[in-house]
């Protein structure tokens, strides 16, 4: 407890020791767990003017990045035994929804209600690039704009960290997924729209899913919390035909 407002997003950091979260009442907290799972509000960040909606951490690094109404992404990271905002990317029209690392922890993509999805790359002093840095501190500039694909907010972002795929959510009820072009400037990177399910349109899922039925235990454990133990694996098999708004 401690925020003021709804809470909008969670996240974990590589290490498992830090949870940060977010707020409409427009702070970014981070949370540090101990070894007897105790968790101490170590900084409160009050960079962003308007609801925070969304939260992530580096994929292998203490930084992390926050999506808001007020149009920005803001990094963070720990200087001195606190946290301060290290970085704001601006260039958004309106609100930030989402973000999301790609597998180096190198780029950052943001989806906005501007329906556009934007590529940050990260810069360090003295790249070969000639890009300028603040002092230590990395800059991050936007390298490819994503823009005619969506025709209403875009809420969500995602890059597979297998293939380098992005995937985006619209309220427009469609699904797009992105390919970037073996063949493209690091400095200008180009991405090709790979799929696209519209509403309406006909999908075929094979799903296979294996289900464990659950039985929790009224024995309390030392730390008073309920024993799951899982029982009778059960293998599922479905394929099945669904138009898109089936699973919305």
């Amino acid at each position: 407890e401690g925020h003021e407002n709804e809470v909008k997003s969670v996240a974990w950091a590589p290490s498992g020791t830090l949870l940060a979260t977010c707020s409409r009442d427009k702070s970014v907290w981070v949370w540090e767990v101990d070894e007897e799972e105790e968790y101490e509000c170590v900084s409160v960040l009050n960079s962003h003017t308007q609801d925070v909606k969304h939260v992530v951490w580096h994929p292998n690094q203490e930084l992390l990045a926050s999506a808001s109404y007020d149009d920005t992404v803001k990094l963070y990271h720990e200087e001195e035994d606190d946290w301060v905002c290290c970085a704001t990317l601006e260039g958004h029209e309106s609100t930030v929804w989402s973000v999301a690392f790609d597998r180096s922890g190198e780029r950052l993509a943001s989806c906005s209600d501007d329906k556009t999805v934007r590529i940050w790359r990260r810069y360090k002093p003295g790249n070969e690039e000639g890009v300028a840095c603040s002092g230590t501190d990395p800059t991050w500039k936007c390298v490819c704009n994503l823009s005619g694909f969506h025709t209403r907010t875009i809420y969500d972002v995602a890059w597979c960290h297998l293939t380098g795929a992005l995937a985006t959510a619209c309220g427009d009820d469609a699904i797009r997924v992105f390919e970037e072009s073996a063949s493209s400037d690091p400095q200008q990177p180009t991405f090709s729209l790979a799929a696209h399910n519209s509403p309406g349109q006909a999908v075929t899922l094979h799903c296979s899913a294996s289900v464990r039925r659950t039985s929790v235990e009224a024995e309390p454990s030392r730390r008073k919390r309920p024993r799951v133990s899982f029982s009778k694996h059960i293998s599922l098999m479905a394929r099945a035909v669904f138009p898109v708004s089936f699973l919305e």
